[in-house]
């Protein structure tokens, strides 16, 4: 059976903190109109979450468009294999190395860490997560926490955290559309109130509390969170983000490149047509706007796509025409150069 771009169904997760900004997708949110969705996963394929992280279910995507709808990408993957994944080095269980989301913050979420290299090698149970948020919405004066602010040592955070004035000694930024901020693994991190994001992230939930606000109905995880915080300055050289370009009528910017995945960010200036050829495997977030995929060489189909969808193109595809139909935004994510 001929490949397709594959439409992925998006899977709810109720949060405190969260809120219901992705009805603005014109999506039909879960529960009544005070229920906080916190998090949107668009594309996952794990076997497990961690109690902290995802509730400890199994998260596994399903198609909802064409032949394979109501498949999951997870069987897709395993009857299709490099035709699909192209040459992406999946994760040791077979399954999807990436993790898809959108973060509604009606409320800070807590300040918290992934593991450390060091401290998954020493702990099976713990997997290394490393993400970049793309902001796609942000309220006037709202922050994003990254990094310990210069000359923080570990007995000076603990102080803080028993004392309540960790938020003193992180790093903020303001939060601004377009913004892309990369978290790799070890970064201490906090999402402020009023924010929207995509986020892209190794597949992996792993995460360590250690401050929350004054919430006092979740666990917190502040030796392993110690054991893990990277207290030097942030690394920035993965997610600088490149000069923007023009490609015809669309002009794309490199976001990320690290050795988890590529991140680039697509604007089209008009109703024009762009064509993603490639061997590999990409996803696409439709950040803002519409647009049409068409894709066949004796047959060609198509596919409409807005804002708040997640679509796979296999690699085997080899290239799909994306026509812009409004102002349209897109972000590609693809995998790792193999010369990194």
């Amino acid at each position: 059976m001929p490949l397709y771009p594959l439409l992925l169904a998006p899977i709810y997760k109720e949060k405190v903190w969260g809120g219901r900004t992705l009805e603005r997708f014109g999506r039909a949110l879960p529960g009544g109109p005070e229920t906080p969705i916190g998090e949107s996963w668009e594309l996952a394929d794990l076997a497990a979450t961690s109690p902290s992280g995802g509730g400890g279910e199994a998260a596994y995507s399903v198609i909802r468009n064409g032949p394979l709808m109501k498949r999951t990408i997870g069987e897709v993957i395993r009857d299709f294999g490099p035709v699909v994944t192209g040459s992406m080095t999946l994760a040791p269980d077979g399954s999807f190395p990436l993790l898809f989301k959108y973060l509604d913050a009606r409320e800070n979420l807590s300040v918290q860490v992934h593991p450390s290299e060091a401290y998954a090698a020493d702990h099976p149970d713990a997997h290394l997560k490393s993400e970049a948020w793309y902001v796609v919405a942000a309220d006037p004066g709202a922050t994003i926490y990254r990094g310990v602010v210069e000359g923080t040592d570990p007995d000076r955070f603990r102080a803080a955290i028993e004392d309540g004035s960790v938020a003193d000694l992180l790093n903020r930024e303001p939060a601004e559309a377009g913004q892309c901020i990369y978290l790799p693994s070890g970064t201490v991190h906090a999402l402020g109130a009023g924010v929207l994001v995509a986020e892209v992230q190794t597949a992996s939930d792993t995460t360590f509390r250690v401050f929350d606000w004054g919430r006092t109905d979740r666990e917190l995880h502040v030796d392993q969170a110690m054991a893990c915080i990277e207290f030097a300055p942030v690394a920035e050289e993965a997610a600088t983000p490149g000069e923007a370009a023009a490609d015809g009528d669309w002009v794309t910017r490199p976001l990320v490149a690290c050795e988890h995945f590529r991140m680039s960010e697509w604007n089209a200036l008009s109703e024009s047509m762009h064509t993603f050829a490639s061997d590999e495997l990409s996803v696409l977030m439709i950040i803002r706007g519409s647009a049409t995929l068409s894709w066949g060489e004796e047959t060609r189909r198509t596919l409409s796509v807005t804002a708040g969808d997640t679509v796979l193109l296999p690699a085997g595809l080899a290239s799909v025409d994306v026509g812009a139909e409004e102002d349209l935004t897109l972000l590609e994510v693809t995998p790792p150069r193999n010369d990194r």
